[in-house]
């Protein structure tokens, strides 16, 4: 039973799709194909059900699944144990990372970690379901690190490290009604249609548990990707936004103001126990960058 079999059994099973695992192995769909038959063989047992519209895990396979992964975890943390000698530590290094975050440099920190540490294969991706989808692939082996929006008591099953903490702040078209004021409450706000992010990002999870704490409801009419990008879509009048004070990219035609109620919005790291040398590393550059982990996290 080899190990990049294993692998790709992994892939195959959280993907439900040879051409998609494929593509996540950086192969070919027939060389996924060989592997998973190859282990079928192996074992004496079919791992999927396989029809044009769908594949699906056999019983086998539901088994075989967490055993896998357990392995996969096992062979990389022995792997890395013996390689990090004096040519450096070694192994890889998959990173879940924002699309736009102007409290850090991501690429100047993941610059740094390159040059510090030359032989680890780092691969940043970004996610499209923003942080749940981040805490769900670390928790799942996908990713061995991601960076975080989600409240603390969200991720007691994670290592965290806190970086920053800042407040949500509400965007407004320059003309709006409350454009002058000195401060908003939610519910002044929550009658107006809103621009925010998609369901799962952390900010979205934080804002909502605010709204439903005072009995409030509100319309999202637009979704954006990218949370630099709202403050554009607010100046174009298709409605308002409460986003992290620290993450707002200022557009012309919109105006910032303060919650009277405080809520906060903590950008974390988070990883799985008995983490590698490489994400070791990887935390110990952030700790740099966040003045200590044993200090508080910095407010913006």
């Amino acid at each position: 039973m080899e190990t990049r079999h294993l692998e790709f059994f992994v892939a195959v099973a959280e993907e439900l799709s040879f051409t998609r695992a494929a593509a996540r192995q950086f192969t070919v769909q027939s060389t996924v194909s060989a592997a998973i038959r190859s282990l079928e063989q192996d074992l004496g047992t079919p791992l999927f059900e396989r029809s044009t519209k769908r594949v699906a895990l056999t019983p086998a396979g539901e088994a075989l699944l967490p055993a896998a992964r357990a392995a996969i975890e096992a062979i990389d943390t022995a792997r890395n144990s013996v390689v990090e000698t004096a040519a450096g530590i070694r192994g890889r290094l998959r990173v879940g990372i924002f699309a736009s975050l102007e409290l850090f440099d991501l690429p100047v920190i993941f610059g740094d970690f390159h040059t510090r540490y030359p032989l680890v294969d780092l691969q940043l991706t970004a996610s499209q379901s923003g942080s749940s989808g981040f805490a769900d692939d670390v928790r799942r082996g996908r990713l061995d690190v991601a960076f975080m929006g989600l409240p603390l008591r969200d991720l007691h099953d994670l290592q965290t490290l806190p970086l920053a903490t800042t407040e949500i702040v509400a965007v407004l078209p320059s003309s709006h009604a409350l454009a002058s004021e000195a401060s908003v409450r939610l519910s002044q706000l929550a009658g107006e249609p809103f621009v925010d992010t998609p369901p799962g990002f952390g900010n979205r999870v934080v804002l909502e548990r605010a709204l439903a704490e005072e009995g409030l409801a509100r319309t999202v009419s637009t979704v954006v990707s990218d949370l630099g990008e709202v403050p554009r879509f607010v100046a174009s009048g298709l409605g308002i936004a409460l986003v992290p004070g620290a993450l707002v990219v200022p557009a012309s035609g919109t105006v910032v103001i303060p919650l009277e109620r405080r809520i906060e919005w903590m950008i974390s790291v988070v990883n799985r126990e008995n983490p590698s040398p490489a994400t070791s590393a990887l935390l110990g550059l952030l700790r740099e960058r966040a003045n200590g982990a044993s200090h508080p996290p910095v407010r913006v």
